[in-house]
């Protein structure tokens, strides 16, 4: 059993090298109980500012998860930061015994800072490194990725810079432009139900906003920008495993509100 979420498609195409059925955290993070059986169970996501979204943290806050190996999988496009050692802190703040935690470097979907048109033609050896993390979870091995002085010195030059924002900045990075054309796709994306039509035009509402940038990446008018300048407003990116179709069965949140 492994759990993921998912933005662009990352996340989604490695928990699928893993297990035939990938469960989504968005579909199911509403459900009580959160319990769980396996032989091994797993948790696949990406690292925004070198720590899980906001809703794993929450997911396994509340799981409760009956496994001898638990593991965790977590994807990066530039710099981890140390994100095997702070999902470690986080396991163990839940009381959730952790065997593996491996991270896997693949393409950066942050449009301040990458050019999607640049990140694609990188090679990073995505499937060696996943092909790795199959055969370890297969093996059960335990093991957490090291983490080094300079990974940790990258995570407390974030946070200053976080704090030197307000505490919500990130709720507020996305904005609607007059070129939307209400086809729906952002909303059907959205894994936290923060982007809706509303009398044809798609409305962003802050508080629960994952910044995975599904909705901006998915729309296809790029009618969705952001507040703060971007590396290339004209490139996009969904992984090339990964379906339109496959992203809006991950996240679509419209059912669950109706």
């Amino acid at each position: 059993m492994v759990f993921y979420f998912t933005g662009t498609g990352n996340s989604l195409y490695v928990a699928r090298q893993l297990e035939e059925n990938p469960v989504s955290i968005p579909q199911v993070i509403g459900r009580e109980p959160l319990e769980f059986w396996g032989e091994r169970i797993g948790v696949v996501a990406p690292v925004y500012g070198h720590e899980v979204p906001s809703m794993v943290r929450a997911f396994l806050k509340r799981a409760r998860f009956h496994t001898d190996y638990f593991y965790m999988v977590l994807t990066y496009g530039n710099r981890h930061g140390g994100a095997a050692e702070l999902a470690k802190q986080l396991c163990d703040a839940c009381g959730i015994p952790v065997q593996y935690i491996q991270v896997v470097l693949m393409v950066d979907n942050w449009l301040p800072s990458f050019d999607m048109e640049e990140q694609v033609q990188l090679d990073k050896k995505v499937e060696v490194q996943i092909a790795a993390v199959r055969a370890d979870v297969e093996a059960r091995r335990h093991w957490i990725a090291p983490v080094t002085d300079t990974d940790r010195a990258a995570h407390r030059q974030f946070l200053e810079r976080m704090r030197q924002l307000p505490p919500d900045a990130w709720q507020h990075l996305l904005q609607v432009t007059d070129g939307c054309v209400g086809c729906g796709i952002c909303e059907k994306v959205c894994p936290s139900g923060s982007i809706r039509l509303k009398d044809g035009k798609a409305v962003h509402t802050p508080g629960q906003c994952q910044t995975c940038l599904a909705c901006v990446h998915a729309c296809p008018q790029k009618a969705i920008a952001l507040t703060v300048p971007e590396k290339n407003p004209d490139a996009r990116y969904r992984n090339e495993h990964v379906s339109l179709q496959d992203l809006i069965q991950a996240n679509c949140q419209i059912a669950q509100k109706m």
